[in-house]
């Protein structure tokens, strides 16, 4: 099933539950107010404030290099999204990522169970985050909790707006850096767990074996006739025994090219598309990965969790590191228009550097906006 679907249904089912038990559920912190359910808590604020105490002056100065390093993002995050421009109507660097949706013009698909822990721990981590710092630096907090937008999931932690305000800039600025920096740490943490388990705990248990269809992307050359947990044998008569006699030969092909895919279920004939990521590049539509056999039944299947494991960290690992580096692009209402802002305080009366942000942050969401619709096209 397409997961559009999933979030059709999940849709009817929480808002029916939500507005037949509205009364009660408003008893227990909900606020429902169509299209936005709000859960409030005092238990995460405690939480909050116990990780603070544990080491504030850690936090400021973890942040203090967080500064450093959301600046250093924020040019780099810049000078991506506007060099992108040139490449706009054919590889459009910004497109929605739903979580088992397949989007139209996007290279990257999002499995649903995966994509959601991984959205996850992005929302969790880089809120609770902005609450680590607004306590470390004595400022209070007035809300915190889980929001529903729709039927887009969401965390919130709201600082205390005017102690903010009357807080230094360096302490503002940490607080901003809180997100992004918590969602970039964790990516790297799940980048590192990837690497072991893809380095040591697979290759002591598994051996390759050719290589495995992991999806068939929908309405492709190759959605009429392959689909999930083929073996690839062959393709035009070149044998495919591992990953790099895979990439080799697909990597020949030209759009228009008939290839014939032998299989572990027999051979079928498919005539190429375009890659949509370069069009002088034959696309057969699938995403494919190496098809392991284990080493030893000493454990039984427990081992096959390490795969699991594997694209659970994967997931983590892209979801923090893209959410997180987006959030630092020079554009209000994002963290970092927020940054920039305090940033030209610092030598530029109000009249100036607002206008100014106003206007790169109206720049940077046209880029954005053209992008996402140029991938629908």
């Amino acid at each position: 099933m397409n997961g559009i679907y999933y979030y059709v249904i999940a849709f009817f089912v929480i808002w029916t539950i939500a507005l037949i038990f509205n009364n009660k559920l408003s008893n227990y912190g909900f606020d429902i107010d169509f299209p936005i359910i709000m859960w409030r808590t005092e238990r995460l604020r405690g939480l909050i404030k116990r990780i603070s105490d544990i080491s504030p002056r850690f936090w400021k100065y973890f942040m203090t290099l967080g500064i450093a390093v959301s600046f250093v993002t924020m040019i780099g995050m810049a000078w991506l999204l506007i060099s992108s421009i040139e490449t706009v109507t054919t590889t459009p660097s910004v497109s929605l990522v739903i979580p088992g949706v397949e989007m139209p013009g996007s290279s990257i698909y999002v499995p649903l169970g995966y994509g959601l822990i991984g959205l996850a721990t992005v929302l969790v981590i880089h809120e609770f985050s902005h609450g680590i710092l607004a306590v470390s630096e004595k400022i209070s907090i007035k809300s915190i909790g889980l929001l529903l937008f729709a039927i887009i999931p969401g965390a919130f932690v709201e600082p205390d707006e005017d102690e903010l305000k009357e807080s230094s800039r360096l302490s503002q600025l940490r607080v901003y850096a809180a997100g992004s920096i918590a969602n970039m740490s964790l990516a790297a943490v799940a980048l590192v767990i990837f690497l072991v388990i893809s380095s040591y705990a697979i290759p002591g248990n598994f051996s390759e074996n050719g290589i495995e269809i992991n999806r068939v992307v929908g309405d492709s050359p190759a959605s009429e006739h392959l689909k999930e947990g083929m073996i690839i044998e062959s393709i035009d008569n070149h044998t495919i025994d591992n990953s790099t006699s895979y990439l080799d030969v697909v990597s020949s092909f030209k759009p228009g090219d008939n290839v014939t895919v032998g299989t572990n279920e027999g051979s079928y004939t498919l005539t190429l598309d375009k890659n949509p990521n370069n069009e002088s590049v034959g696309y057969f539509g699938i995403q494919a990965g190496k098809h392991y056999e284990l080493k030893s039944n000493a454990f039984g299947p427990l081992p096959w969790i390490y795969f699991s494991l594997l694209e659970l960290f994967q997931w983590m690992f892209i979801l923090n590191l893209g959410i997180g580096t987006f959030n630092l692009l020079p554009m209000k209402p994002l963290d970092g228009g927020k940054m920039l802002e305090i940033l030209l305080s610092y030598k530029l009366p109000e009249n100036i550097y607002k206008p100014l942000v106003n206007s790169i942050s109206v720049i940077m969401a046209m880029i954005i906006v053209f992008s996402i619709v140029a991938s629908f096209i």
